[in-house]
């Protein structure tokens, strides 16, 4: 096994050992009562203060230190995106962002890249229904942000694209490789640098499983596709795999790599939402064989090492990025520790790893 390693970052204490300390920030006097009232429910969690605005929300992590941010989009003064960019330059903090407008593409986008640790839809209707009926939901995320490698948070920076980039869209090489990526809770800042930094003239497609509300992924892909040399797309059920493609699912809805009685490969719908990470690494190995390459990002739990070792077994490649410098290394752990992972790399050395296996043969 191969490894590329930095200083080890600082985890926060286990959330189980520690009251969760939470600001709210929200324009809706009425949406700040009912999140306070709906987290608060939870023995570990305290809401310690609460905002009307992005800039009173500034002034109010600076003064209370809080654990956790939870953050709408929509404000007067000074609007989410704008804050979070303030929120991880001048006061780090993880931040939840509770919002309606989920279907900007744009702000979706642009609050995954400046690293938030999730995009969650506001509920709609009646507060004692919808809010109630998200409440575990959210107190998850939250319990979770709280864990965070607060310094492993990083925006990320995209080159600009000229016009003419947009030309390798058009230039058809073979779909020789697989590029499985698996990642969970904020994995989408991670993809979206790794995109960026990959040249589309590999002969591979790209599938992508991770953890993000499906009504959030529809914006997020179509603002994705105009910023990389990559065609996004949603991995849908029978979509035929390309070369200089890469297909992006939801957790939530589970895809498998398999050849069609046409000879087509193209990626299926399953009905089983258990472990999606290792039913693509399983499932893309199979059709793939040696030229499969599975490569587990930062994350929590331990899905995708049954798929790990099943790519192995199949002469595939596997990666991992290195858990000091992971959001989450719960993922990437879990993996290295059973021995299913060929190389073990910093994000930044991701993209000539990936190049360095398709053009060495």
């Amino acid at each position: 096994m191969i490894f590329e390693t930095k200083p080890a970052q600082q985890n926060n204490p286990p959330a189980e050992n520690r009251m969760i300390r939470v600001l709210i920030v929200d324009d809706a006097a009425f949406m700040r009562k009912a999140i306070s009232s709906m987290i608060e429910d939870d023995p570990q969690i305290v809401v310690v203060g609460t905002a009307s605005n992005g800039q009173e929300g500034l002034e109010q992590i600076e003064k209370l230190q809080p654990d956790v941010v939870t953050l709408d989009i929509d404000m007067p003064i000074m609007d989410g995106i704008t804050s979070i960019r303030h929120i991880m330059i001048k006061s780090p903090v993880p931040v939840v962002v509770l919002s309606s407008l989920f279907s900007d593409g744009a702000i979706t986008f642009d609050a995954m890249r400046l690293g938030v640790v999730d995009f969650i839809p506001k509920p709609s209707g009646a507060v004692s229904t919808d809010i109630d009926r998200s409440r575990k939901h959210l107190v998850d995320r939250i319990k979770l942000a709280s864990e965070v490698n607060l310094g492993n948070i990083r925006r990320v920076r995209l080159p600009r694209i000229e016009n003419g980039n947009n030309l390798e869209r058009h230039t058809y090489l073979p779909l020789d490789y697989i590029l499985a990526l698996g990642t969970t809770l904020s994995g989408p800042n991670t993809i979206i640098r790794l995109l960026a930094n990959l040249p589309t003239t590999l002969p591979t497609a790209v599938v992508v499983s991770l953890e993000m509300s499906p009504k959030v992924l529809s914006a997020f892909i179509e603002r994705f596709d105009t910023l990389v040399n990559w065609e996004i797309c949603e991995a849908k059920d029978g979509i035929p795999l390309k070369q200089g493609c890469c297909y992006i699912s939801s957790s939530q809805n589970n895809v498998r790599v398999q050849t069609d009685p046409d000879g087509t490969i193209s990626l299926r719908k399953t009905e089983n939402n258990k472990e999606p990470l290792n039913q693509l690494f399983t499932s893309a190995a199979n059709v793939f064989q040696e030229n499969t390459i599975g490569i587990l990002l930062t994350g929590t739990g331990t899905d995708g090492a049954d798929g790990c070792t099943h790519i192995q077994k199949l002469s595939g490649v596997t990666m991992a990025q290195n858990t000091q410098t992971c959001v989450y290394p719960n993922l990437t752990d879990n993996a290295i520790k059973q021995g299913c992972v060929n190389t073990v790399l910093d994000e930044t050395a991701l993209p000539q790893a990936i190049i360095s296996v398709m053009t060495s043969k």
